[in-house]
Formats: structure tokens, C-alpha cells, sequence
């Protein structure tokens, strides 16, 4: 992590390791669970761009890239409507993060339509580990954002071992 140029190192104080600690932890419940893992590493994507936070942008590109994505899908999703590159259950799976995150511009959170179509496509745990997925990496962006976390020094899988 590029605690370096970070306001603030949240793993260097007793307060800040343990609440990262245990955020880390939360969300093994979402990364275990079935819903697949590329649609995981897409959701958690759009979500930091829309966020504009560099550093979870950086992850989550690279763990796409690492899984064996190819490059037109990693690079499309920020486009992902006016792309034909991606599943039905995918793009059911984007909107939902799109009007997930942006909340305060949406009158109503996530629209019936968007929630009719992750429910056509998600079982019930499928379904609350997406609305789980979409919960953590937001808060995940508040953390790099107001840290000023800067992407570009992340390394795939650099935080596996991390997680007990």
C-alpha cells in the first residue's frame, strides 16, 4: 500500500490496524461466496471509479488482469453500457453498483428495474453478498480517498496472507 505518499499509515496505529483488520475480515464473507469472482473484481471497479479512488481502482484492475481478463473488458467497464462485452448477469451486476455508490443522485438508491434484473440472475446469497460487495468497496473508496491513497503500487494478491 502506498502509505508513503497516504496521509495517514492506518496500519501503524493500534485503532487504525484494528478497524483494517477487521474490515478485511467482513469481507470474507463476500469473497467466498458464489458469486463469481470476476463479477466481484468488476463491481468493486466501477464502484472506485465512480469514486475516483486511485488506489482501489489500481487493485482492482490489476486482480482482473491477474485472473487472466483480457484488456478490452478490463478497459470497457467505466463504458460498460455501450459494450458488448460483457453478460447479461454482469451488466445486472454494474448497475447495480453504479446506483449502489451514487446514492446521492439517485432519487431512490437502486431502481426496480436494476433490482428485478440481479434478481434474475442472483440467488438470495448471491443477492446479499452484491449488496454487501457494493457496501464494503464504498467504504473502502471513502477510506483511499480521504487517506489520499495513490494507486499504482498495488501488487495482485499482495494482501492474501493478511486475512485470518
Amino acid at each position: 500500500m502506498d502509505t508513503v505518499n497516504a496521509r495517514l499509515d492506518m496500519y501503524a496505529n493500534e485503532v487504525g490496524a484494528k478497524f483494517a483488520k477487521r474490515f478485511a475480515n467482513a469481507s470474507l464473507v463476500i469473497t467466498q461466496s458464489e458469486v463469481p469472482k470476476t463479477t466481484q473484481e468488476l463491481v468493486s471497479l466501477r464502484a472506485s471509479q465512480i469514486n475516483g479512488c486511485g488506489w482501489c481502482t489500481d487493485a482492482h484492475t490489476k486482480e482482473l488482469a491477474a485472473a487472466g481478463e483480457p484488456a478490452v473488458r478490463i478497459n470497457l467497464v467505466a463504458t460498460w453500457r455501450e459494450a458488448s462485452v460483457f453478460s447479461e448477469a454482469e451488466q445486472a451486476a454494474l448497475a447495480f453498483a453504479e446506483e449502489g455508490t451514487r446514492l446521492a443522485d439517485a432519487y431512490l438508491g437502486v431502481s426496480d428495474e436494476t433490482w428485478a434484473q440481479v434478481r434474475k440472475h442472483y440467488d438470495d446469497n448471491q443477492t446479499a453478498a452484491l449488496v454487501a460487495l457494493v457496501a464494503m468497496i464504498n467504504a473502502a473508496n471513502r477510506l483511499g480517498v480521504i487517506l489520499h491513497q495513490r494507486g499504482g503500487s498495488y501488487e495482485p494478491g499482495m494482501f492474501a496472507g493478511a486475512i485470518d
